[in-house]
């Protein structure tokens, strides 16, 4: 880690720790379910399931299906959500002032995340990120996706970045587990998306963080070196 308070280089997970994106979901899956007589869906029922991509969200929008969903569903839902991208999701608070720090100190922050790379590069320019964000990987850029550890190795060789000067945010298992296994240290989003069952003590993050603002606290990346 470097002598400031940020890492050199701050990677985070997009959905649930930078973008409260929950009600474009809502708004897709509502779409699918109209389309087939059903009631919209509320917003609480599906929020726990966004982080989990779409195939967990269409599970969850139609239960029906015990967990088996089809590839012309999924393919369903992501053609709908391009319609719904970012039109009604909001960033998390205090992420705008975050990452305004992390350039201030002279670092750089990118995202790595599982949603398909042509939807995440169409959420940056609205918010300004195609020409602030170091490095955008998608769930499909590379062979593998989290929580496998290549997007993170990736991401920091790309950046010319030693992994000790790397951190992963995510609210998800899987980025734990990514950064785990890519032997970068990393901080457990609590304000994101998970499931009442998932108790994120349990996966093994250097650091948990319950609100954005946590991570404009020097003592916390202190604790990760």
């Amino acid at each position: 880690m470097t002598a400031h308070a940020f890492p050199k280089l701050v990677l985070f997970d997009l959905d649930g720790t930078l973008l409260d994106s929950a009600p474009d979901m809502l708004a897709t899956v509502n779409r699918m379910r109209a389309a087939r007589g059903r009631a919209p869906m509320p917003l609480h029922e599906l929020r726990p399931h966004v982080s989990k991509g779409s195939r967990a969200m269409s599970a969850a929008a139609f239960p029906e299906l015990g967990g088996e969903v089809p590839a012309e569903l999924i393919r369903e839902f992501l053609d709908t959500y391009e319609g719904e991208l970012g039109r009604h999701s909001l960033l998390f608070d205090g992420v705008a002032e975050l990452l305004d720090a992390i350039e201030a100190a002279g670092s750089r922050w990118g995202i790595v995340t599982n949603k398909p790379e042509y939807l995440a590069v169409q959420v940056m320019p609205a918010l300004g990120w195609d020409t602030r964000s170091a490095i955008l990987v998608g769930g499909d850029t590379l062979p593998e996706r989290k929580p496998h550890p290549l997007p993170l190795l990736h991401s920091a060789e790309q950046m010319g970045v030693a992994i000790g000067d790397c951190a992963y945010v995510g609210d998800d298992q899987r980025d734990i587990a990514s950064a785990r296994a890519a032997g970068m240290r990393s901080v457990v989003a609590l304000w994101g998306y998970r499931r009442d069952d998932d108790d994120p003590r349990d996966w093994g993050g250097d650091a948990l963080a319950d609100r954005v603002h946590d991570l404009l606290d020097p003592g916390l990346w202190a604790s990760l070196r």
